[in-house]
């Protein structure tokens, strides 16, 4: 398994990390996250080699392959069965049926293999590159951002791929519902260092905040009781009689190790001006069609007499697979482009802010940061400017920098900022949160639901369906339609049919209704039997680790107490003993997640009895 033993790198002179280590363990699945910056590709990239540690080391076995499917898509050769092969050092005809049976597996079909990697969507390219990284068996999986070229398909497609995936898999991902799904193991890079847990993103976060929280209590302690001891010095420091103790304590004061104050991580900060609206109709979609003539754009025969229409406060969410349609009906409410037929009404009051994907190459390259903000809104004074760039993590210099040597991250960033300069009562976004990491996405989610309009956005990230959408416009099988619901609601009335497609063909359609009870009563049985001994572990696990938790937590107190208290026995014995704990809770988490993987999968091996 790969082991990373006190890795350090910094750039520029600003460290990434320091003193890094990692140990996987087989057929583990790491969620690797962090904030934008805090070096997670570099990591990857010292992994397989591109790049150098400073100091430490990369260590795995003899003939372990490592894979890695980076975030950008490239590719050169004639077709896509070139491309698989290309990723191999020599080619043969037994790693062309190989390259063969993976693109088959991953939804390619004969006639596709001839075809160049341009001819498909963006989802299908994420396969081909995919395939690129399978064909040579690696053990070892390495993901960067793999869903920022996937739809909502394609993206639950990915996940039940990478369920049934031997080996074993790191991902970096801003989408923490898909990390969610597919990961047992959390590691986090924060504050120049790695921490990681048997869980789930959300777990990592709530401990985290939890110990700095217990940090800084025991911190603003010590400096209270310092005070003291200080004061109790100086009082008696011309005093003879007191002359020993004095001493005692200045000894005892020059041994202590004073605990730092953590400094706070720099944060996105949202928030929307808001323009009034009293009226409850804000935008209507009446009879529209569009459909683009150049034979150059990809979306065709788009949209066709849809009529929507948008109320004052409501959470509207556009879905369905890539280049159906979602950004162009954004594009027509926002007015960039106009209906072949059919009108938009838009109240009088109105005020639109618009978020597009396409919107960066409008940006001036010539204008700084601040100039960029400034520009739409004459009003804005230059401190507001400043402050809304800062909002952006754009301080001090940084805001001076010119568009022209920004990243695609920091013009989104930019994006967001002139969107922010205007007061708006209705927001069109446009896959907002593309470029940013999961902290922000929370942020601007927090700041969405505090929005006083109405939001209309376009996403493929299932948690933000889950937390933002109310109503949804789907483009689905040719058309776009309605749903006066939420996402789960959707999926148990409609569902996405092209999974359903999919799907294996039920094996007992030929079957009699009497030997379709029988067999289902068999499977059912089979199902229970299989379950059963798993469930009872689980049980097992579940109080095991509840009452370890417990422990720790009443470790925690008593050791915060101590603290207050001087008491030099429990902080000497605590620290061992909740360490010791947390490796046994450590060590059950894993077993408990095991035991959930081996369910799941009896789970699907049982899915059609319930058909």
């Amino acid at each position: 398994m790969l082991s990373l033993i006190n890795l350090s790198k910094s750039f520029g002179g600003q460290q990434l990390f320091e003193n890094l280590s990692l140990q996987m363990t087989a057929r583990e699945r790491l969620a690797l996250i962090g904030r934008n910056g805090s070096g997670k590709s570099t990591l990857f990239k010292i992994i397989t080699g591109q790049e150098e540690a400073d100091s430490g080391e990369v260590r795995f076995p003899q003939n372990y392959q490592i894979a890695y499917l980076a975030q950008h898509l490239h590719f050169e050769k004639e077709n896509i069965l070139q491309e698989v092969l290309s990723a191999l050092p020599e080619s043969s005809d037994s790693l062309q049926y190989q390259a063969e049976k993976i693109l088959f597996g991953l939804g390619f079909s004969k006639s596709d293999l001839d075809l160049p990697a341009s001819h498909f969507s963006g989802g299908f390219q994420i396969r081909i590159n995919l395939a690129r990284s399978l064909v040579a068996a690696p053990q070892l999986l390495l993901l960067d951002e793999p869903t920022n070229y996937l739809d909502i398909i394609s993206i639950r497609w990915f996940e039940d791929f990478l369920h049934a995936w031997p080996g074993e898999l790191i991902v970096i991902s801003h989408d923490q519902s898909f990390l969610d799904r597919i990961s047992t193991h959390t590691a986090m890079l924060y504050r120049k260092k790695l921490r990681k847990i048997s869980g789930s993103c959300e777990k990592i976060y709530h401990l985290i905040a939890e110990e700095e929280a217990l940090h800084e209590k025991t911190r603003l302690n010590q400096e209270k009781k310092l005070k003291k001891e200080m004061e109790f010095i100086d009082r008696f420091r011309s005093k003879a009689t007191k002359a020993a103790a004095v001493q005692s304590r200045l000894k005892l004061l020059a041994k202590t190790s004073r605990l730092e104050k953590i400094d706070s991580e720099e944060n996105l900060d949202f928030s929307f001006s808001e323009a009034e609206f009293e009226a409850d109709k804000m935008l209507e979609c009446r009879e529209l069609s569009f459909d683009y003539v150049a034979e150059c754009i990809r979306e065709r025969g788009l949209i066709s007499k849809f009529s929507f229409l948008i109320k004052a406060n409501e959470r509207i969410a556009i879905l369905g697979k890539n280049g159906k349609g979602k950004s162009t009906l954004l594009a027509l409410m926002a007015g960039e482009l106009k209906p072949n037929s059919g009108e938009i009404y838009q109240h009088p009051h109105l005020k639109v802010g618009y978020f597009g994907q396409t919107n960066i190459a409008r940006l001036q390259n010539n204008l700084s940061i601040e100039e960029e903000i400034a520009s739409v809104n004459s009003d804005l004074s230059q401190t507001r400017v400043r402050s809304l760039a800062g909002c952006m993590m754009f301080s001090g210099d940084e805001a001076q920098k010119k568009i022209s040597v920004l990243s695609g991250g920091e013009k989104s960033r930019v994006l967001l900022a002139k969107l922010l300069a205007e007061p708006h009562n209705l927001l069109l976004l446009d896959e907002p949160t593309h470029h940013l990491d999961i902290e922000s996405v929370q942020s601007l989610l927090q700041s969405i639901q505090e929005f006083s309009g109405s939001v209309v956005m376009v996403t493929h990230h299932e948690k933000i369906l889950r937390e933002f959408a109310e109503r949804l416009i789907v483009f689905q099988n040719g058309e776009v339609f309605s749903f006066e619901g939420n996402y789960d609601e959707f999926l148990a009335k409609i569902g996405w049919q092209e999974e359903a497609i999919q799907k294996e063909e039920n094996p007992g359609k030929n079957m009699n209704k009497q030997e379709l009870r029988r067999a289902r009563a068999d499977l059912i049985s089979e199902k229970s039997r299989r379950l059963t001994p798993l469930k009872k572990e689980m049980e097992k696990l579940e109080k095991q680790i509840e009452t370890q938790e417990k422990q720790i937590q009443q470790w925690n107190t008593e050791l915060l107490e101590a603290a207050q208290n001087s008491n030099v026995s429990i902080l000497s014995t605590h620290p061992k003993q909740i360490k010791e704990l947390q490796l046994q809770l450590d060590e059950a988490y894993v077993k408990l997640d095991q035991n959930l993987s081996e369910q799941e999968k009896v789970q699907g091996d049982y899915e059609l009895i319930n058909g």
